[in-house]
């Protein structure tokens, strides 16, 4: 039973556990962190835990725009209780005692807020049966039903969590961006980034570019970088998002069309992401660049956004770089919780800033 009329639980601590599985489908991220209020908020992660797909399980998520409702229904059962079981693992193996709530963004399977739809897998209540733990999670409907984009989530924590930094950038499988403009936080997503890149390094067997070495050994197609910096996408004002279906539609016909050689698709394709990242920092001349996902350890990538943007390029700590956004789902979990508000209008476009999500009962 949703109870989000209910709950307004405010105290000065919360322990919860967040989860994230993104496009990249580089598994489900789970964080054990504690949250304290005190004049402003601040965090400790406790225990931190990558649980990697299977074979089984990535073909399923990477096929997930291609099935009818009724089959996502069959896959959005099974995949709410191999959460279940991913998450009492973790509990188990972390000895976790003390939990206020499970927060989980579940996986994208459909998203096309222009057409007032958005779908997460994984967000059923019986994962809080399963679990016999309040659960938060549905963060993204409320957003799309009040006309907003239903993305970026994150910028509400960047906000609340990381304000010492002028830009949050998470390279995952998009680039994403936010930051402060007249006392207003802005945030939209840039470009595709690791959903791309990754998708070519499989026909050679390969998971990713390992450090960026196989983009480093490539030469820029300089027709195709031109025709993806044309796209329509990166002329639009925020707020603005990003999907696979655009990805499909767009970038890889466009690809596919120009270049045939590998290394050449992927070096063409991160100078693409660079130039696109450095429009997007243009505004504050040296300012602090905090860069968190997966890409911060494509190094390449790494030493050609600090070449071409000139400004101070931060990479925090391991479990900051690979777990923060599974960490601010925890974060916005605890908003709900509070009935605080968890999505910006001048992020999202809603009518309205809102706190948004679900909240199941055991």
């Amino acid at each position: 039973m949703d109870i989000s009329i209910f709950v307004n639980m405010i105290k000065s601590t919360y322990n919860v556990i967040g989860l994230m599985s993104g496009t990249s489908l580089d598994g489900i991220d789970l964080v054990y962190a504690t949250f304290s209020f005190k004049e402003k908020w601040s965090f400790k992660i406790n225990d931190v835990e990558n649980q990697s797909y299977n074979k089984h399980w990535k073909q399923d998520l990477g096929n997930l725009v291609n099935n009818t409702k009724e089959e996502l229904k069959h896959i959005d059962e099974a995949y709410t209780a191999y959460l279940a079981k991913v998450i009492n693992g973790f509990i188990k193996d972390n000895h976790i005692v003390d939990i206020d709530a499970v927060c989980s963004h579940g996986h994208t399977a459909l998203h096309q807020p222009h057409l007032k739809l958005t779908y997460q897998i994984g967000n059923l209540p019986k994962l809080a049966t399963l679990l016999n733990q309040l659960v938060v999670c549905d963060f993204r409907v409320q957003d799309v039903e009040l006309g907003g984009q239903g993305a970026p989530l994150v910028p509400i924590g960047d906000k609340l969590l990381f304000s010492d930094y002028d830009y949050c950038i998470n390279l995952g499988g998009f680039a994403n961006i936010s930051t402060e403009i007249d006392n207003e936080r802005i945030a939209y997503d840039i470009c595709p980034v690791n959903i791309v890149l990754n998708h070519y390094v499989k026909s050679i067997g390969l998971e990713y570019d390992d450090k960026g070495s196989l983009s480093a050994s490539g030469d820029v197609n300089t027709v195709l970088l031109e025709a993806l910096n044309e796209l329509a996408f990166y002329k639009k004002p925020p707020p603005k998002s990003l999907g696979l279906e655009w990805v499909q539609e767009n970038i890889l016909p466009l690809i596919d069309k120009h270049e045939r050689n590998l290394h050449n698709i992927l070096r063409t394709f991160v100078e693409h992401i660079v130039i696109q990242i450095a429009n997007s920092i243009s505004g504050k001349p040296q300012s602090s660049v905090l860069i968190t996902g997966g890409g911060a350890y494509h190094l390449f990538l790494m030493e050609r956004i600090r070449e071409l943007s000139g400004n101070d390029i931060i990479v925090p700590s391991n479990e900051i770089v690979e777990f923060k956004e599974a960490l601010i789902f925890g974060f916005l979990g605890v908003l709900k919780l509070r009935d605080e508000i968890n999505c910006l209008q001048s992020v999202t476009g809603a009518a309205k800033s809102h706190s948004s999500g679900k909240v199941y009962m055991p």
